[in-house]
């Protein structure tokens, strides 16, 4: 199967970047290198695109697809939280841009046995790096209920989480959950008839909840957001485009306080912390998709751009 991702916000995302041509941008979530292929269009011979992703697949399909720009693209597969030491190991400094595109491909939610959607039958995967062991059948089979609970009560922001995990814990007493239609199936079941069709399907959150537990997605975003601050050259941007509130939130406060790290009580008259601001966040509200791009490529709807250029 091709990998096919259709870049979201993807002339959104060059403008934020303000692209240098002899600039030097990392790309932390490569996927199917749509992004990465119009910043590397827009580099002259002195330009360097560093290009990250722990999923085996995007990292073979994107080396191809860039193959055409030379050395001046350059895939590794690694997470993007291990970005400072992979451009250090490339001889690297300091980033021009760095861009983030969250959250799961549309690659890995259409390939079956990746184990990431409801909409196909499965082994329970959805890890995005397949060299890591924990897997969603581990985290569906092994993790006790008031886990369970709060994982898709927080992840997936689902209503009806504490009835969904009592579910799951009741059927695998019985039998193992070991693919994605038995997952979505057990979910299903433990929503109310009448909820059923709202909004999506009904195993959507969960699904989502698990993949983010899985992938540790919102705990390796909290801890990598000052490191990437702290390896732009001034007046490098970073743009982050998550699809998720709890993502949104995380990027929105570190942004906020990498603009504003004063910690002073309100009432001092003047700062003696020490704490000196990195940057201004670029745009005050996200830059959301355009009508037009949500009716061509659904899986945009949820997505949010937010944008920060360092000092």
């Amino acid at each position: 199967m091709e990998f096919v991702h259709k870049p979201v916000l993807l002339e959104e995302v060059i403008d934020g970047l303000a692209i240098k041509p002899d600039g030097i941008y990392a790309d932390g979530t490569l996927g199917g290198a749509g992004h990465g292929s119009r910043i590397c269009e827009k580099l002259n011979a002195q330009g360097r695109y560093i290009g990250l992703d722990q999923d085996a697949d995007a990292v073979r399909t994107s080396s191809e697809r860039l193959s055409r720009f030379g050395g001046k693209a350059l895939v590794i597969r690694s997470n993007y939280a291990d970005m400072p030491q992979v451009l250090k190991e490339s001889g690297i400094e300091k980033a021009d841009g760095i861009l983030l595109d969250l959250g799961v491909s549309s690659f890995q939610l259409d390939t079956a046995e990746r184990g990431f959607s409801y909409r196909a039958d499965a082994p329970l995967d959805m890890r995005m790096d397949n060299r890591q062991e924990l897997s969603a059948m581990e985290v569906v089979n092994q993790y006790p209920e008031s886990r369970l609970f709060h994982i898709i009560k927080d992840y997936g922001e689902d209503k009806f989480a504490k009835n969904i995990a009592k579910h799951i814990v009741a059927e695998r007493s019985k039998t193992p959950i070991l693919t994605t239609k038995r997952l979505a199936e057990v979910v299903s079941q433990a929503i109310p008839m009448k909820f059923r069709k709202q909004g999506g399907h009904p195993a959507k959150r969960t699904f989502q909840a698990v993949r983010i537990e899985v992938n540790h997605e919102l705990d390796v975003l909290s801890n990598s957001l000052e490191d990437m601050i702290d390896i732009l050259k001034p007046d490098g941007r970073l743009c982050i485009i998550t699809f998720h509130s709890l993502e949104d939130r995380i990027v929105k406060q570190a942004f906020r306080k990498a603009e504003n790290p004063c910690i002073c009580p309100p009432g001092f008259p003047v700062c003696v912390c020490g704490n000196v601001p990195k940057g201004k966040v670029v745009n005050r509200k996200p830059v959301l998709p355009s009508e037009e791009e949500m009716e061509q490529n659904p899986r945009s709807k949820s997505a949010k751009l937010r944008i920060f250029r360092h000092n």
